[in-house]
């Protein structure tokens, strides 16, 4: 049986996510993982390289892998629009914290998620992974999908992403 990571509320039952698209649907990260919002930059193929992270980009000095995670959820890959942003990650792992840009449709705002309206993935009727989410919250307009970076990530690197994330220090 899979296991579920559950979403770290705050005291007060709340999370601060940046909230994107992937294919007309809404996601969210938690806030204090997020580095960066970048508009597109020039990606580097890497031959051989998982799909989901295939290609980098130069941002800085600093070679970062781009994740398509259209690509864990199913979706299609699509071209870029005016609107497709890349949001750094940083998250800890086995081996040290590492950088990972997130390419997405839209990315729309930082915004506050409730406990009291979240709830755990469905057991049927979903057509992703089911331990791809650790959570999906209601709001006004739809559903916000908080994804599993942990079991998204975990087998790509040489060493596991940590189950409780947290912004390294700089």
């Amino acid at each position: 049986m899979e296991e579920l990571v559950q979403i770290e509320w705050g005291p007060d039952g709340e999370l601060e996510v940046l909230t994107f698209d992937l294919q007309s649907e809404t996601f969210a990260i938690e806030a204090m993982l997020v580095r960066e919002i970048l508009d597109l930059l020039p990606e580097t193929a890497v031959p051989g390289a998982n799909a989901l992270v295939g290609s980098v980009v130069n941002f800085r000095g600093k070679i970062i892998p781009i994740a398509d995670l259209r690509l864990a959820f199913g979706f299609p890959s699509t071209e870029a629009t005016m609107d497709s942003r890349i949001v750094v990650i940083e998250m800890a792992t086995d081996n040290g914290p590492i950088q990972v840009g997130i390419r997405t449709d839209k990315v729309h705002e930082v915004a506050t998620l409730s406990r009291d309206s979240s709830e755990t993935p469905p057991a049927v009727g979903l057509c992703w992974r089911r331990d791809y989410i650790r959570g999906m919250v209601r709001r006004p307009g739809g559903v916000v999908v908080i994804p599993n970076l942990v079991a998204i990530f975990s087998p790509l690197i040489g060493g596991k992403v940590a189950q409780k994330f947290f912004a390294v220090e700089a």
